[in-house]
């Protein structure tokens, strides 16, 4: 009966929640649940008191009570009947507090400096400070606080959180993100200081290959403190007159170009009662943007790791070379002694190049680099502010000739999402790879899904999220983490119902993202309902859904998915291909010479259009919406029938014989079930002849060994995994990769490096295969009819020579496990079920599954060969 990690929004006792009826969730200890009680208070008094619900439900159970308002602090506890109809005690309670729910609740101004870089160079980054004078202790005390760039605070010389790129990227003309802080711990009585500073982050740094100042000119301020004393009157201190501001030791920060920090500049103390800010000017006012403030979703980025070099420093030109041992996403913290004003260098690469220097030609135009100059007087450590980058190298230049190498770590930054699966496997190569996709993961995960960390683009593509994120939320607690960026790609949705290509979108000229990319915008929720049960998002999003599959369905009423619309087209210039068609099966090495590869883009885009529609006829049924549900049904069917018509012959051959074109039509089931044999034997030929090799791209790989497994050619799957010649998943891990490379060439032993223009060395779209790890090799699967793991299907398929595997995942109801091995002619089988679930199990082999409730069980099966058909 035990409960617990109960969450509100899928955090832990979370401030600043926007939703009027926030969803509560909490997890058993044992056994199953058949009703639940909540009881919430606030203020000392009774709040809700939801009385006992026949119910097993314990996760998005939407709170009931009354309607709450800004700055509300609620607890609450919960307790449950099981089976057998015992109630159990009360949890201990939990907490959440509700954000400012109304413009108004914002009483601030818009301020900053008056500096302003140019397109090219960005200018110093504003310092900004206001005290205020406490004459008793509140009972509690927020800072409710934004910046349209990035913002670091700090109280009386603290700082007020762990976060970093606060408060994240959003499209800045429709919407910003607020955090919310408990600041009372930092408080004392009398003279108290709030500091800022502010970077120039997306909002007016690079974005891209872009120049400078995409959004604004500046970075502004927009910022609260409310105070709640013990008579119950509230002060608030807000930005507006009577804050200061100086320009200090960052003379210029960029995400993309990197941050130089002159330590000669600091102001000892500043964010302290006792400096003396007389100096300063008075913080210019701005107007109001008039945008959205959204209450915080997704957790921050954080630092979450340091590594250190794996190996002393190699002297080479005069500079010091670092190897950290894994390609990161991140920013190195150096501590340093010297003169003052030795302007120390730091550059970063994911890669050295045959004669051991950095490799920097696949960073395009991102400079990549931080400068320090020292102050002086003893030993010194700096860490950049606002900016990252993505590598595993280090040259630290500008010392002179006698000085010690510096000492260097590696801080790793990305969203603070809990990582909760495990996949570990007899075969090393295999577990490197896994170990290299979360890394990519880790290293693409700051603040929203970017394609790569390091180069001059670093944007949050569409295509590639969605083909990465069956794995992802195996591999961490992502719902929040898309969540957020889901409500992005809505606020980012053109009138027409586009979808663009990168969300945030810098550039809304590119509005039509196309097949693949565009198809995100349903395939993403559904993948997070269906891994969470989040009912809310699919219901928050569905207008902007339906809105999306209109449009396509007004532009394409055939039902094929071919025709450009450029009616909305905002620039003189034609628009590219990609920008209105899609990206096609992006850079498979199918033999084209287009980067779309080969597969035909009209294939794509309807075999697309088919599933979309068909989503979104699943989502309506979810939410209840029985006749719109038919009708996507019906679409769904149309585009179907255009698919047959135009790309199947009656003899059951498929225009476009590339691997990716038999992928997409079985795996969306395109084509009549008489002409799938076929189609499977077809693509089996294909990946024989080119020496068992796949041939896919962004759009294809994803689905290969799925399909290749549903259509019972297990068997082709694991050869395609343990091939370790190029293009494979191995043959990056055989030689040396840390994370996954963007290109299955992005190095060979006969080309070298590929075009630098697009090589990144950090790039998850191709670790998609991780879910097919955790679902087939480990045999953990989601019941598409009990979303969130309420009912488990556990059906490993061993293979590949493997002896054994294990994964674990910590799912919405707690802890999966599977794990098996083949020792001789046994088959040993240990699965965990985690509490108030189900399970069916199906072991390798054998006919008939099995149902088996909570617990942990052990299954050994005589295994007389090598593969599940010698069972």
């Amino acid at each position: 009966m035990d409960i617990r990690e109960l969450r509100c929004e899928y955090q832990v006792d979370p401030l600043a929640i926007g939703v009027r009826r926030p969803r509560l969730s909490w997890k058993l200890g044992c056994g199953a649940q058949t009703a639940y009680h909540i009881a919430a208070e606030s203020d000392g008094r009774p709040l809700w008191e939801s009385g006992r619900v026949d119910s097993d439900q314990s996760i998005q159970v939407l709170y009931g009570g009354p309607p709450l308002r800004s700055r509300q602090r609620v607890s609450w506890r919960v307790r449950i009947w099981d089976e057998n109809g015992q109630a159990g005690p009360f949890s201990a309670p939990a907490r959440w507090e509700m954000g400012l729910l109304k413009r108004e609740d914002w009483i601030g101004k818009w301020i900053g400096s008056t500096l302003a870089g140019d397109q090219e160079t960005g200018a110093p980054c504003p310092f900004l400070r206001r005290t205020f004078t406490l004459e008793t202790m509140p009972v509690a005390a927020r800072l409710h606080i934004t910046a349209l760039g990035l913002y670091d605070a700090s109280l009386n010389g603290t700082a007020a959180g762990d976060d970093v790129f606060s408060p994240g990227w959003t499209d800045y003309r429709t919407r910003l993100v607020y955090r919310a802080y408990d600041i009372k711990p930092l408080l004392r009585i009398g003279e108290n200081v709030l500091g800022v500073i502010l970077g120039d982050g997306w909002y007016c740094g690079h974005v891209a290959w872009a120049p400078r100042r995409v959004y604004g000119d500046r970075p502004r301020l927009l910022a609260q403190i409310d105070l709640e004393f013990e008579d119950g009157t509230i002060r608030i201190i807000p930005t507006g007159a009577g804050w200061r501001t100086a320009a200090g030791p960052i003379l210029e920060s960029d995400l993309i170009m990197g941050e130089r920090y002159d330590a000669r500049r600091e102001f000892k103390g500043w964010d302290q009662a006792d400096f003396d800010d007389s100096s300063w000017a008075g913080a210019s006012i701005y107007p109001d943007p008039g945008l959205d403030l959204a209450a915080p979703q997704a957790p921050p980025v954080r630092r979450m790791q340091s590594l250190r070099p794996v190996e002393p420093p190699r002297r080479l030109d005069g500079s010091w070379i670092y190897d950290l041992g894994q390609n990161m996403t991140g920013r190195v913290r150096m501590t340093v002694e010297g003169a003052a004003g030795v302007r120390v260098k730091l550059r970063h690469a994911e890669v050295l190049d045959a004669s051991g220097r950095l490799y920097t030609e696949n960073l395009r135009k991102a400079r990549a680099t931080d400068e320090y100059t020292l102050k002086g007087g003893g030993r010194e450590t700096y860490e950049p502010r606002f900016t990252f980058h993505g590598f595993r190298h280090v040259e630290v230049s500008g010392l002179p000739e006698a000085s010690a190498p510096p000492e260097i770590e590696g801080i790793v930054l990305h969203s603070d999402a809990p990582m909760t699966g495990t996949f570990a496997c007899s075969d090393p190569l295999i577990n490197q790879l896994q170990r290299n996709i979360q890394w990519s993961q880790k290293g693409n995960f700051l603040d929203i899904p970017t394609d790569c960390p390091q180069r001059d683009e670093r944007l949050g593509w569409t295509g590639d999220a969605q083909v990465f994120i069956g794995t992802a939320v195996f591999n961490m607690d992502a719902a929040a983490f898309y969540a957020k960026w889901l409500d992005d790609m809505a606020s980012s949705q053109s009138p027409q119902g586009h979808i663009p290509q990168v969300v945030p979108n810098p550039d809304p000229a590119y509005y039509d993202g196309g097949p693949g990319w565009a198809d995100a915008f349903l395939i993403c929720p559904w993948t997070i309902y269906a891994h969470f049960g989040d009912k809310e998002l699919l219901r928050r999003l569905y207008p902007s859904l339906k809105k999306f599959i209109d449009e396509l369905d007004a532009r394409h009423p055939d039902g094929i998915r071919e025709r450009p619309d450029i009616s909305a087209w905002s620039r003189p210039d034609p628009p590219r291909i990609e920008a209105v068609l899609g990206f096609g099966d992006w850079i498979a090495p199918d033999g084209s010479v287009d980067r779309h590869g080969g597969t035909p883009l009209d294939l794509i885009g309807t075999a697309y259009f088919h599933y979309s529609a068909r989503l979104l006829a699943s989502i309506a049924g979810v939410l209840g919406r029985k006749r719109d549900a038919t009708r996507y049904a019906r679409l769904a069917e149309k585009v179907r029938r255009a698919f047959r018509r135009r790309f199947i012959t009656r003899d059951g051959l498929l225009a476009g014989q590339t691997q990716t074109a038999y992928v997409l039509t079985l795996h969306f089931d395109l084509a009549p079930e008489e002409f799938r044999p076929a189609l499977v034997d077809a693509l089996v030929r294909d990946i024989e002849r080119r020496g068992g090799r796949l041939a896919t791209g962004f759009l294809g790989t994803p689905h290969l060994l799925p399909v290749l497994t549903r259509f019972g050619r297990t068997d082709v799957a694991y050869r395609l995994l343990n091939q370790k010649a190029w293009p494979s998943w191995l043959y990056p891990v055989l030689h040396g990769a840390t994370t996954i490379w963007e290109r299955w060439d992005g190095w060979t032993e006969e080309k070298g490096f590929q075009n630098p223009a697009m090589n990144s060395f950090n790039h998850y779209a191709y670790g998609a295969v991780g879910e097919w790890l955790y679902a087939v090799v480990a045999g953990i699967e989601i019941d598409p009819e009990k979303p969130a793991y309420k009912r488990i299907h556990f059906r490993p398929r061993p293979g590949g020579g493997l002896t054994s595997a294990r994964a674990e995942l910590e799912s919405p109801y707690g802890r999966i496990v599977s794990a098996w091995t083949i020792d001789g002619e046994l088959f040993s089988w240990e699965i965990v079920v985690p509490p108030n679930t189900t399970a069916c199990v199906h072991p390798p082999g054998v006919a008939e599954a099995t149902e088996v409730r909570p617990g942990r069980h052990h299954f050994q099966i005589a295994w007389i060969g090598k593969e599940p058909e010698d069972v």
